[in-house]
């Protein structure tokens, strides 16, 4: 998924609303790590869309007794239009803006042209060491994986699929042929969030990919990944 092509299907709203198709969520998920737009963009919604939560409770349990109070006319489905409940509401919502425009937007952004220091590990595929690899990592900043590819593998482009414990897909990620000869040889750097990492053995298979669609495992790691003190 391009960027523009996000931001036409407003993927970032969507996202947060949990109304994108699966084949797209994925799409938008493997777009969220090359884009720092739209990753900054989700972090502020998911900020905003919290605060929402908390605040809104509690401003519908204060005004629920008298939207209980008996009505004279029959129901009115409209009461919660009305300026005693809906003033405040829109009051309390854009506080949840201005503080975000004011505080954390900014800060977000600000970050995101900070440089980071991220662990990082590296290894060559097809070495017959030990499959086991321990990853340093840390809870914010995720980890970093320098990857070696030989140079005479004559694949079309190079895949990198990541499973949790469990077995299931996290994400992949797949890069281009590099080079006049086509071929993707060199050192790759993926780099790993993060966000819903945990202190657990992960599978990393890497795949090369042939122009006509073929697929060969070139390299399969478990990830020991643990955070440093």
């Amino acid at each position: 998924m391009e960027h523009q092509e996000a931001v036409q299907q407003m993927a970032v709203e969507r996202y947060l609303l949990d109304e994108l198709a699966p084949e797209i969520r994925d799409e938008f998920e493997e777009h969220l790590f090359d884009c720092a737009e739209c990753s900054l963009d989700l972090r502020a919604g998911a900020a905003f869309v919290g605060e929402a939560k908390l605040q809104l409770p509690n401003l519908v349990s204060s005004h629920r007794a008298a939207a209980q109070k008996p009505q004279t006319r029959g129901k009115d489905w409209f009461a919660w239009l009305r300026p005693a409940f809906a003033a405040p509401a829109f009051a309390a919502l854009l506080g949840v803006i201005a503080f975000q425009n004011l505080s954390t937007i900014p800060s977000l952004r600000s970050a995101a042209r900070e440089p980071r220091l991220t662990p990082w590990v590296s290894f060559h595929t097809g070495t017959r060491g030990d499959a086991h690899l321990a990853v340093p990592a840390d809870p914010k900043q995720g980890t970093e994986l320098l990857i070696q590819i030989p140079q005479e593998n004559g694949y079309a482009s190079v895949s990198f699929d990541l499973y949790d414990p469990q077995g299931k897909r996290v994400w992949t990620k797949t890069a281009a042929a590099s080079g006049e000869t086509g071929r993707p040889g060199g050192a790759f750097s993926l780099a790993i969030p993060g966000a819903g990492l945990s202190q657990a053995s992960y599978t990393l298979v890497v795949s090369g990919n042939s122009a006509q669609g073929g697929r060969t495992e070139i390299d399969r790691r478990i990830l020991d990944v643990h955070f440093g003190q």
